[in-house]
């Protein structure tokens, strides 16, 4: 795979811009509202941190995947639900300020976990372990494209309350034109690599992110987590942070397995159809449901 000025510049920036998109649409008591909810987010954490790893180990034992393959796969698996987690939540109508917190968590979390995982999933694939540690720029970035420009839209909400109306469609069409540019390009610029993997890894990845989307609605329906919030759970699982993981497989001074990194890129890739299907559904069956659902049980 390779990096250019679409996917180290203007993907960033894109993902940047949309998050302040979000953020003009958040309030404060959008999040007191998800503190005051501990089983979506415990649900939702315990399916991302637990379940969806050990159903992807026996996917890849199912498949007979190649160890290039699996540390791709799993390295995604065990990698923090991807900013464009709450953007697809968005369209679906689910819970954004869920998604944000869940992403902000599962990173601060995945900084002692994804390590741990990598560990033992290239000692056990490739024969030695690769040791991941904490690296600096990842924080930077997260604050930088997550945090940051979500407090922004949030003040300018708070204090500029018809700006953040004005700017907020703006914001949301200009964002999510620059994102479709970046995606096609990368696409494109690596069309050679992706082609040579498709045919083993597309149905590895496509039947891991239908199950990502499936088992992250309805394990939280199941624990009695309210619909809204049970949506923003299945956007958040399947919608991995997979330039994280790409980052990692390619980078010398980590895992330094570019066979690896191709896993998670066709991922991504398929990710943005599956879950666009799925936030089609969830946001067509939100208009045929009643206003009111039933409260959570915490």
């Amino acid at each position: 795979m390779h990096s250019s000025v679409l996917t180290t510049v203007l993907l960033p920036i894109a993902l940047a811009v949309i998050m302040l998109g979000l953020g003009l649409s958040l309030t404060f008591a959008d999040f007191a509202r998800v503190i005051g909810a501990p089983r979506a987010v415990g649900t939702a954490l315990a399916c991302q941190l637990v379940l969806m790893p050990a159903l992807c180990l026996a996917l890849l034992a199912l498949t007979g995947a190649d160890p290039d393959t699996a540390v791709g796969m799993l390295l995604l698996a065990a990698s923090p639900g991807g900013t464009l987690a709450a953007v697809y939540s968005h369209l679906a109508r689910g819970d954004i300020a869920l998604n944000i917190t869940l992403t902000a968590v599962n990173s601060l979390i995945s900084v002692v976990t994804l390590p741990l995982v990598m560990w033992g999933v290239t000692r056990h694939y490739v024969g030695h372990a690769h040791n991941i540690g904490l690296q600096p720029q990842g924080v930077v970035t997260l604050i930088a494209t997550v945090v940051l420009p979500v407090a922004l839209g949030m003040a300018l909400r708070r204090l500029r309350p018809g700006l953040a109306q004005t700017l907020g469609q703006a914001v949301r069409i200009v964002s999510l034109i620059v994102l479709v540019v970046v995606v096609v390009g990368a696409i494109l610029q690596n069309a050679e690599q992706l082609g040579r993997s498709l045919g083993s890894v597309l149905p590895l990845t496509a039947a891991f992110s239908v199950l990502n989307l499936v088992i992250g609605y309805w394990v939280p329906r199941l624990a009695r987590v309210e619909r809204l919030q049970a949506v923003a759970s299945s956007m958040e699982i399947g919608i991995h942070n997979g330039a994280l993981a790409v980052t990692i497989a390619l980078s010398p001074a980590l895992l330094n397995m570019p066979a690896a990194a191709v896993t998670p890129a066709i991922y991504s890739l398929v990710a943005f159809i599956t879950a666009a299907v799925a936030a089609s559904l969830l946001a067509r069956r939100s208009r045929t449901l009643p206003v009111m659902e039933p409260a959570s049980s915490t």
